[in-house]
C-alpha cells in the first residue's frame, strides 16, 4: 500500500525522496545548517524543485558549504560563482552566502555553535505542528519572525521571515509534516528517543 505523504512531495521522484529522507529531519551540525540556509535563500522567488535539481552543483560550487572557506571567498571566487550556470547566479544571493558565512563564524564564537544558537529558540526541542491540510500550513510564524529579526540584527542578509520559516521546516526545528503523512509520527517518535 502506498504511504500517505504531504501533497507537495508528489511532483517527481527527487521531491518524494527529499520529503521522505531529508525534509523535517532535525539537523544539529553547523555546516549542514549553513548549507540548508543558503539553499533556502537561493530558493527565494523560485520553486524548491529548481533548487533540488541544482543541489549537487551548489554543493560543489560552494566548497561543500565549508563555513570558514565561504566566509573568506575573494572577489575572484565570487566572480566565478556569478558565471556558474549550475547554480543561481544572483549577485545579491552570492554576496549573501559570503556575508552570512562570516556572520555564522561570529555566532560560533559567541554561542559555541550555530546549532546551539538556532536550537536555543525552541529549547532544543522541535516544534510539532498538527496540520491536517497544506492550506493550514503558514508561510511565517512568531518563531520565524523572532529568528529572522535576530539574524538581521546580527547582519545576516536575505533572511526574511518566510525564508526562515521554510528553513526551520527543512532542518526539523519545526515539524510541519501533515498529521496524515507517515513522516509526521516517525519524526515525533525519533525526537522522543
Amino acid at each position: 500500500m502506498e504511504k500517505e505523504r504531504c501533497g507537495w512531495s508528489h511532483q517527481n521522484e527527487a521531491m518524494t525522496r527529499y520529503h521522505d529522507e531529508v525534509w523535517g529531519v532535525p539537523i544539529r551540525e553547523d555546516q549542514q545548517l549553513f548549507a540548508k540556509l543558503m539553499l533556502d535563500i537561493n530558493q527565494a522567488g523560485l520553486s524548491w524543485n529548481t533548487i533540488l535539481q541544482k543541489w549537487d552543483n551548489f554543493d560543489h560550487a560552494y566548497d561543500h558549504f565549508e563555513i570558514a572557506k565561504v566566509a573568506a571567498y575573494p572577489p575572484e571566487k565570487v566572480a566565478s560563482l556569478l558565471q556558474d550556470p549550475g547554480i543561481i547566479r544572483n549577485r545579491r544571493k552570492v554576496a549573501a552566502a559570503v556575508n552570512n558565512a562570516q556572520r555564522v563564524l561570529e555566532i560560533q564564537q559567541e554561542w559555541g555553535s550555530f546549532s546551539d544558537y538556532l536550537w536555543s529558540f525552541v529549547d532544543g526541542k522541535p516544534v510539532i505542528n498538527d496540520w491536517a491540510s497544506l492550506a493550514e500550513v503558514p508561510a511565517t510564524s512568531p518563531l520565524s519572525d523572532q529568528i529572522a529579526k535576530d539574524l538581521k540584527k546580527r547582519g545576516f542578509s536575505f533572511v526574511g521571515s518566510t525564508t526562515i520559516y521554510a528553513f526551520l521546516q527543512a532542518v526539523g526545528i519545526i515539524n510541519d509534516h501533515l498529521v496524515t503523512c507517515f513522516r509526521h509520527q516517525e519524526l515525533v517518535e525519533e525526537t522522543m528517543k
